[in-house]
């Protein structure tokens, strides 16, 4: 059976019109860079607790074969590829895909960068499949969670991290991110597609998987920096594993 896709020609459009700044820590994608290290730090201790590896060492992910579904320009991809990741990123943005090629290209990493959605990688799974931030720009969302945990291997992780659907994460993370502090373009997200942990979580379990961890992504302002919490009322991450 044809998988149903995934992608929002819409959404597609407005990450392409911006992908020549996705390396711009003070651009568009900024709130994207301030989170990075954040979520980096939970998929790197998922990661390592998962698959037995040394947290010390330089490339603790030498072998594993790691899908960044949503690439965008790279944020994750090159940093899994330096840990030693043999990875593979795709995105539906034919432009983010462009400068991401370019960014690796430069910085020497070996990425196989793919135009496309998470349905077009056909049947080839990996030991970790990423899908950070998409989830809530999914045309499809059950059709992107059952295409997404189809890549994952046996005895393979899938970690995604949203948005919740709730009342505080429309007020922080469109009324205060996008309209007031203006971390984010307006018009970045929509909270009716925004995505309940209890979904995510159940359509991964109707997809084969099952739950391992969830965590929260909170700011600190006195720090100024992102940090991995328990509160999951407006940023989240959740890690699912396949019986292996």
């Amino acid at each position: 059976m044809s998988e149903r896709p995934t992608a929002d020609p819409e959404e597609v459009a407005r990450f392409d019109a911006a992908a020549a700044e996705w390396w711009d820590e003070t651009g568009p994608q900024a709130a994207l860079h301030a989170i990075n290290p954040a979520r980096l730090a939970f998929v790197r201790a998922m990661l390592v607790a998962h698959f037995g590896r040394d947290d010390g060492a330089l490339a603790p992910f030498g072998g594993l074969r790691v899908l960044d579904a949503g690439c965008g320009g790279g944020l994750v991809a090159e940093p899994m590829a330096r840990l030693g990741a043999r990875v593979t990123a795709i995105d539906a943005a034919a432009q983010a895909i462009a400068v991401a090629r370019r960014h690796a290209a430069e910085a020497g990493l070996d990425i196989d960068y793919r135009t496309g959605a998470v349905e077009d990688v056909g049947g080839e799974t990996f030991d970790a499949v990423l899908a950070l931030e998409v989830v809530e720009h999914a045309a499809d969302v059950p059709a992107f969670l059952a295409a997404a945990a189809a890549r994952v291997a046996p005895g393979g992780l899938l970690i995604a991290a949203t948005l919740n659907r709730t009342a505080r994460a429309f007020a922080e993370a469109i009324v205060g991110a996008e309209y007031i502090l203006r971390w984010l373009p307006r018009g970045t997200h929509r909270w009716s597609r925004f995505v309940r942990p209890s979904e995510l979580i159940g359509g991964l379990v109707a997809n084969g998987l099952y739950p391992v961890d969830t965590a929260g992504l909170s700011y600190r302002p006195l720090a100024g920096r992102w940090a991995v919490t328990r509160d999951l009322s407006v940023n989240y991450m959740v890690c699912a594993a396949r019986p292996g």
